[in-house]
Protein backbone atom coordinates (compact mmCIF):
# COMPACT_ATOMS: atom_id res chain seq x y z
CA UNK A 1 0.00 0.00 0.00
CA UNK A 2 3.04 2.28 0.47
CA UNK A 3 4.20 1.85 -2.59
CA UNK A 4 0.94 2.80 -4.30
CA UNK A 5 -0.30 5.67 -1.65
CA UNK A 6 2.69 8.19 -2.49
CA UNK A 7 1.66 11.29 -4.27
CA UNK A 8 0.92 11.58 -8.04
CA UNK A 9 1.73 7.66 -8.09
CA UNK A 10 -1.87 6.61 -8.32
CA UNK A 11 -2.60 8.88 -11.14
CA UNK A 12 0.43 8.08 -13.13
CA UNK A 13 -1.06 4.36 -13.01
CA UNK A 14 -4.44 5.52 -14.01
CA UNK A 15 -2.78 7.55 -17.29
CA UNK A 16 -0.65 4.58 -18.72
CA UNK A 17 -3.87 2.71 -17.70
CA UNK A 18 -6.06 4.46 -19.94
CA UNK A 19 -3.27 6.09 -22.13
CA UNK A 20 -1.35 2.61 -23.08
CA UNK A 21 2.58 3.09 -23.17
CA UNK A 22 3.45 6.62 -23.10
CA UNK A 23 6.25 8.22 -23.85
CA UNK A 24 8.07 10.36 -20.73
CA UNK A 25 6.83 13.88 -22.55
CA UNK A 26 3.62 12.53 -23.12
CA UNK A 27 2.98 11.58 -19.43
CA UNK A 28 4.41 15.01 -18.49
CA UNK A 29 2.22 16.70 -20.62
CA UNK A 30 -1.20 14.01 -19.30
CA UNK A 31 -0.30 14.26 -15.69
CA UNK A 32 -0.77 18.37 -15.16
CA UNK A 33 1.10 19.82 -12.40
CA UNK A 34 3.74 16.88 -11.84
CA UNK A 35 7.50 18.32 -11.82
CA UNK A 36 9.95 16.87 -13.68
CA UNK A 37 11.86 15.26 -10.80
CA UNK A 38 8.71 13.89 -9.46
CA UNK A 39 7.85 12.39 -12.20
CA UNK A 40 10.99 10.85 -12.58
CA UNK A 41 11.13 9.49 -9.36
CA UNK A 42 7.85 7.88 -9.24
CA UNK A 43 8.51 5.96 -12.44
CA UNK A 44 11.78 4.61 -11.06
CA UNK A 45 10.05 3.53 -7.84
CA UNK A 46 7.34 1.87 -10.05
CA UNK A 47 9.73 0.64 -12.66
CA UNK A 48 11.60 -0.84 -9.47
CA UNK A 49 8.39 -2.95 -8.35
CA UNK A 50 8.16 -3.99 -11.20
CA UNK A 51 4.74 -2.40 -12.21
CA UNK A 52 5.65 -0.44 -14.94
CA UNK A 53 8.81 -0.94 -17.91
CA UNK A 54 11.03 1.47 -19.45
CA UNK A 55 11.80 0.88 -23.26
CA UNK A 56 14.48 2.82 -24.19
CA UNK A 57 15.02 3.21 -28.58
CA UNK A 58 19.41 4.93 -28.96
CA UNK A 59 17.44 7.80 -31.23
CA UNK A 60 18.30 10.87 -31.18
CA UNK A 61 16.95 12.09 -29.63
CA UNK A 62 16.36 9.21 -27.34
CA UNK A 63 12.63 7.89 -26.72
CA UNK A 64 11.60 6.36 -23.73
CA UNK A 65 8.30 4.99 -23.27
CA UNK A 66 6.53 3.59 -19.90
CA UNK A 67 4.01 0.74 -19.76
CA UNK A 68 2.11 -1.65 -17.44
CA UNK A 69 4.02 -4.72 -16.90
CA UNK A 70 1.78 -7.62 -16.64
CA UNK A 71 1.89 -7.19 -12.77
CA UNK A 72 0.93 -3.51 -13.15
CA UNK A 73 -2.37 -4.46 -15.23
CA UNK A 74 -3.40 -6.42 -12.49
CA UNK A 75 -4.20 -3.19 -11.30
CA UNK A 76 -6.63 -1.89 -13.74
CA UNK A 77 -9.91 -3.20 -12.51
CA UNK A 78 -8.86 -1.66 -9.29
CA UNK A 79 -7.89 1.53 -10.72
CA UNK A 80 -11.48 1.17 -12.62
CA UNK A 81 -13.44 0.77 -9.77
CA UNK A 82 -12.13 3.69 -7.64
CA UNK A 83 -12.20 6.37 -10.74
CA UNK A 84 -16.13 4.79 -10.61
CA UNK A 85 -16.24 5.87 -6.58
CA UNK A 86 -14.60 8.87 -7.47
CA UNK A 87 -16.84 10.13 -9.90
CA UNK A 88 -20.22 8.88 -7.84
CA UNK A 89 -18.41 11.01 -4.97
CA UNK A 90 -17.66 13.68 -7.06
CA UNK A 91 -21.72 13.88 -8.77
CA UNK A 92 -22.99 13.93 -4.80
CA UNK A 93 -20.94 16.71 -4.03
CA UNK A 94 -21.91 18.86 -6.78
CA UNK A 95 -25.64 18.09 -6.76
CA UNK A 96 -25.23 18.58 -2.48
CA UNK A 97 -23.53 21.83 -3.55
CA UNK A 98 -25.96 22.69 -6.21
CA UNK A 99 -29.49 22.50 -3.39
CA UNK A 100 -27.19 24.32 -1.08
CA UNK A 101 -27.18 27.25 -3.20
CA UNK A 102 -30.85 27.16 -3.97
Amino acid sequence: MSLLSGPWTMYILWVLCNSGPTRFGGLKHLVEGISTKVLTERLRMLETAEIIYRQYEPTVPPQVTYGLTERGQELIEILHKLNALAERWYGREQQEHSNSNV
